[in-house]
């Protein structure tokens, strides 16, 4: 039987992408670049100064957690796969295989393997990241193979860190991993191919690899969701759904919040009380809070102080979260909310899909306005980037 690393390594070997492939391709590395340079000034960015291009650059494109996200496999793809071409110089089709990879891989790990308290974009994400390292550097199919399985030693991860610093270095190290198992592979190291269905086997895969890994149809199957907020995905839906009664109410107002979803949808929202920014993106408490009481929660909305704003967590303290059971994704079911207040007026919101979705698209001046509030106060435009000067971009800005 024909192992998932080789199936893939072929596929990968053998893309060639089309015109809606590029144009997916030309968004993810805008998005990732300028998300990336958003982070500049973070303090994980600073500390992962030492680390090579790749991994450095994965690590400020993740920490704001602003990324794009393939919703089937719930993994971060263009923090791992954008780095991954940028640092080795494999432009798009290297972008595409390395995403290709990564959405499949992590497709056939499946639900269980994430709600299981896994970080899916680097167990996912680091033998995709060999598999675009391995394209760009003009590898075939069976070094492409042999550099996923020198990967998987490193394909770890856990959403235990969370709200941590550890949950952006983690993906850089995927990259580093990923990258590192491409150059041995072109320097002749050998490994067996079927280490990597092994791999899968132990981790908890849920569905048939060869299955999931089926490389027919998109390059990308079901596309990238676009963040509209810089937190978690499974609080765009909360935020956007709360959002829309905002302007209907005073905040200081509200006596009760309810919020009801089905229990997957919250998988990742492992912080209730956040004390800083980064944990303040994994609390469906504060991100409720926040939609409240900022026009917009952007990049202000998820600073240490923002979280700690005394209304923030009267606010927070009012969530009730009712959890339907089940659930296999971050989108099933609707996010369903009631907001209270004293005069006894309830106000009700109902949502499934963010938009931003892959069910509702970024708008052209969504996606816009996004990337200049990402690099404003830098003399760059996203408009001009290409796969030919991003790494430029980036080390001018990234040091």
């Amino acid at each position: 039987m024909t192992s998932v690393a080789v199936t893939l390594a072929r596929w990968a070997a053998s893309i060639d992408p089309g015109p809606d492939d590029e144009e997916l391709a030309g968004r993810s590395l805008r998005d990732t670049v300028a998300v990336t340079l958003a982070a500049r000034d973070h303090r994980v960015t600073r500390l992962a100064a030492g680390l090579p291009d790749g991994a450095r650059w994965a690590v400020a494109g993740h920490v704001l957690d602003f990324d794009d996200l393939h919703m089937p496999s719930t993994t971060h793809v263009s923090a791992v796969c954008v780095p991954t071409a940028l640092a080795t110089g494999g432009g798009p089709r290297a972008y595409l295989a390395a995403a290709g990879v990564m959405a499949r891989l992590g497709t056939a790990l499946g639900w269980r393997h994430y709600s299981a308290g896994w970080h899916a974009t680097c167990t996912a994400g680091a033998p995709a990241s060999a598999a675009g390292a391995a394209v760009a550097l003009g590898l075939p199919a069976e070094q492409i193979a042999v550099a996923m399985a020198l990967a998987v030693p490193a394909a770890g991860g856990v959403q235990r860190a969370f709200g941590t610093d550890a949950k952006s270095l983690q993906v850089g190290f995927a990259v580093e991993a990923g990258i590192r198992a491409a150059r041995l592979a072109a320097a002749g190291a050998q490994a067996e191919p079927a280490a990597v269905d092994a791999w899968l086997g132990l981790v908890g895969g849920d569905t048939d690899p060869l299955t999931a890994a089926d490389p027919s149809g998109p390059l990308i199957p079901n596309g990238l969701a676009i963040k509209l907020y810089p937190c978690c995905y499974a609080l765009q839906r909360p935020i956007s759904t709360l959002a829309e009664l905002a302007p209907r109410l005073d905040p200081a107002a509200v006596r009760r919040i309810v919020l009801r979803t089905p229990e997957a949808a919250v998988v990742p929202l492992i912080h209730h009380r956040p004390d800083s920014g980064l944990q303040g993106k994994f609390s469906l408490e504060y991100a409720a809070a926040a939609a409240l009481l900022d026009s917009y929660p952007g990049f202000g909305s998820f600073t240490d102080a923002a979280v700690r704003r005394p209304e923030a967590r009267r606010l927070a303290g009012l969530v009730e979260t009712k959890l339907d059971p089940g659930g296999s994704w971050l989108l099933d079911g609707r996010l369903e909310a009631e907001i209270h207040t004293g005069g006894g007026e309830v106000l009700r919101a109902s949502q499934q899909y963010p938009p931003g979705s892959p069910a509702r698209p970024p708008t052209a001046a969504q996606l816009q306005a996004k990337l200049a509030d990402c690099v404003r106060g830098l003399d760059t435009d996203p408009a001009s980037w290409t796969w030919d000067n991003a790494a430029t971009t980036l080390r001018r800005y990234l040091p």
